[in-house]
């Protein structure tokens, strides 16, 4: 009895984790460190400042 009761556990276990996978993902959106964050947000001020000198060329 106790190792069928092993076996079940496992399996039940193991159908437990494939129906996770196949769950929809939540729309928690991806984790951005901060210095990268940092760099994003350096880049869109540089990007923003040319286009302006562009337009007034």
């Amino acid at each position: 009895m106790n190792r069928q009761k092993k076996l079940k556990q496992l399996l039940k276990a193991h159908q437990k984790k494939a129906n996770a996978k196949l769950a929809p993902k939540s729309n928690k959106p991806k984790y951005i460190s901060k210095a990268d964050r940092l760099k994003l947000q350096a880049d869109t001020i540089d990007g923003a400042g040319t286009d302006r000198l562009a337009e007034q060329g």
